[in-house]
């Protein structure tokens, strides 16, 4: 009878507060910094940029261990829909690829830091897309015409009507992110990409069409010769498409101006290592991080590091095939990665040295070729699911001249029984 009465007597007082009446979901103790996602495309979008400057001024100012939420756009900034098709894709403008949210400044930091970004959470939209586009990929020699596929998006996998009985794991990651390079990385950056460029080697110079913000890389731009082109990762980070840097990673990216001027763009629903066909799952999102400054660093990590635990593990597949590349070929082919280097001897040989590419080449070609031998897909299907669910890796470089790649094929994603919704 006691304890009846005190039971009684606390819910008497809780009624007679009234006020009591909050969850927890009205305790908060975050600092968060949000930095908006504006307008239809990246032009209409001030907190939206696609060129690297440092005259690209920040957007917002956090300090270490704010949570910063980034909205981000698309790789290709595009009106991609699950009604799209290869035609759409075929006209597609790809001046403005890679649009990235910010430049965020860190209060505290300096050129010379290191900005170590904790990647909190990654909420992707519920579409998203992969695609062939001609000239651009791994094996761009072999697959010349547009291709697509929509995907359906939760939180635990991807589906889509062009890739039946294939559901693909969520393993969000941020596709592009970044700090922003000073006069001095532009210059010599530009310059090691224009000494590439003139023998022959794949480059991308500064474009103003389509460039952003405009009167800094426009056409009428101050600095329009000179602004980055977003796609290649550079010391900077960018578009480094490193699946490993999942929720939980840390990234170690230098600063090479005062506030270092943190973006983020590009998230990758999936992707297998390689992104062979071009393109992962790619969506836009929202993205959480948070920072700290670890002051002089940048004497001794001049390029991206990462620091994680268990999210390696936690994308490894239950179940896998593999294949096995070399660097062999047919004699009197070169192949087209070794083009621009205008070697005689590369033509004639049917065995090349120590040569990582070559063997990928390989390894995908025969996993493309299982894929449709065991599966029943097409050459693009099988194609575009190398480029979201196989993993290329270095088997060992050391047993000349054969380096070994192999190709790893998740076979978790044969889902037979699930829908086009994702319903199984």
């Amino acid at each position: 009878m006691a304890r009846y009465r005190s039971i009684v007597s606390v819910a008497a007082l809780l009624s007679a507060a009234g006020a009591a009446s909050a969850d927890t979901t009205d305790v908060t103790w975050q600092n968060r910094v949000v930095i908006e996602k504006q307008g239809e495309f990246c032009s209409d979008d001030p907190n939206c940029f696609n060129r690297y400057h440092p005259e690209v001024e920040s957007v917002a100012t956090a300090a270490p261990g704010d949570f910063i939420v980034f909205e981000t756009r698309d790789a290709l900034d595009s009106d991609l829909t699950l009604e799209s098709n290869a035609d759409d894709v075929g006209a597609l403008d790809l001046s403005g690829v890679h649009p990235m949210t910010g430049p965020v400044s860190i209060e505290g930091a300096e050129r010379g830091d290191v900005l170590a970004v904790t990647v909190v959470d990654i909420a992707p939209d519920e579409f998203g897309y992969t695609v062939i586009v001609p000239g651009f990929g791994f094996l761009r020699d072999e697959f010349t015409e547009p291709y697509f596929v929509g995907w359906r998006q939760t939180r635990t996998h991807a589906v889509s009507d062009q890739m039946p009985g294939i559901a693909v794991p969520y393993e969000a990651f941020t596709g592009s992110i970044g700090t922003m390079p000073g006069e001095e990385e532009v210059a010599a950056w530009l310059e090691r990409e224009s000494e590439l460029a003139a023998v022959g080697g794949i480059a991308l110079p500064p474009e103003p069409n389509g460039a952003h913000p405009t009167e800094i890389c426009g056409p009428d731009g101050s600095h329009a010769s000179d602004c980055l082109r977003t796609v290649p990762p550079r010391e900077n980070g960018g578009n480094m498409d490193v699946q490993q840097m999942q929720v939980g990673t840390t990234i170690l990216i230098p600063c090479f101006v005062d506030g270092c001027n943190l973006f983020i763009g590009d998230i990758h629903y999936a992707q297998g290592d390689g992104e062979v066909s071009g393109t992962a799952i790619e969506t836009g999102g929202v993205v959480t991080v948070t920072t700290e400054i670890r002051k002089g660093a940048g004497a001794y990590i001049t390029s991206p590091q990462v620091e994680g635990g268990s999210q390696i593990k936690d994308i490894e597949p239950s179940s896998f095939h593999q294949t096995i590349g070399y660097p062999l070929k047919s004699e009197g082919e070169v192949p087209v990665y070794h083009t621009y280097l205008d070697s005689d001897p590369i033509e004639g040989l049917s065995n090349l040295s120590e040569d990582l590419t070559l063997a990928a080449r390989n390894a995908l070609s025969q996993m493309i070729d299982h894929l449709v031998r065991e599966r029943g897909l097409t050459r693009e299907q099988a194609y575009i699911l190398a480029s979201v669910a196989v993993d290329l890796r270095v088997g060992q470089v050391v047993d000349v001249p054969n380096y070994v790649i192999t190709a790893v094929l998740n076979e978790d994603v044969f889902v037979e029984d699930t829908d086009a919704n994702g319903s199984e």
